[in-house]
């Protein structure tokens, strides 16, 4: 099993990630994987723990630390699957030189601030009532594939439904050697 897949958690890390286990059950027969809690990459200590106060440790210099601790963790090409701030966290570090074969982000609210593009190929997906969406146009114009789910908001991805999806894009890859579409 030559295949590398490293996973990186949305912003909760393993507190509220129990969907985790779906994607991982999945893949792990097909992918040597290895996950990293995107609280822990960024050396997170927080006291009181809210969508806030997380998210405002990510931006005041979490998720540089979170992509400088990645980029020492990671050195062979390996297929990237991220959630959430893991996204920016794994696109950013790929503009740093960590070696990727495809990046697959699912719902990053960041990613509509990016104007540069990783050296992969790159799948985006989001549920279509999520507010942090990028627009067509800004996927268009950094040349990214971007998919947007009917009827679903921002945790599509703790969905069976969208679990199965995804895990299928990624394993259709590995199977055709074909970028992620």
């Amino acid at each position: 099993m030559g295949n590398k897949l490293v996973v990186l958690s949305d912003m909760w890390g393993a507190k509220k990630g129990l969907w985790i286990t779906s994607y991982l059950g999945y893949l792990q027969q097909y992918y040597n994987i290895t996950y990293y809690n995107s609280q822990q990459l960024a050396n997170l200590k927080l006291t009181i723990e809210t969508a806030e106060n997380i998210s405002n440790e990510f931006e005041n210099g979490g998720i540089d630390t979170a992509v400088a601790h990645l980029l020492k963790k990671e050195n062979e090409p390996s297929h990237f699957l991220a959630f959430g701030i893991g996204g920016t966290i794994a696109w950013k570090a790929q503009l740093q030189g960590l070696p990727m074969e495809s990046l697959f982000i699912i719902s990053s609210n960041r990613m509509r601030q990016e104007t540069a593009l990783p050296k992969t190929t790159v799948k985006l997906v989001y549920g279509e009532k999520d507010q942090y969406t990028p627009s067509q146009e800004w996927a268009k114009q950094l040349g990214v594939n971007l998919e947007v789910v009917p009827n679903f908001g921002h945790e599509l991805y703790s969905d069976e439904k969208v679990i199965g999806k995804v895990c299928q894009d990624l394993l259709a890859q590995l199977v055709v050697k074909q970028p992620l579409v």
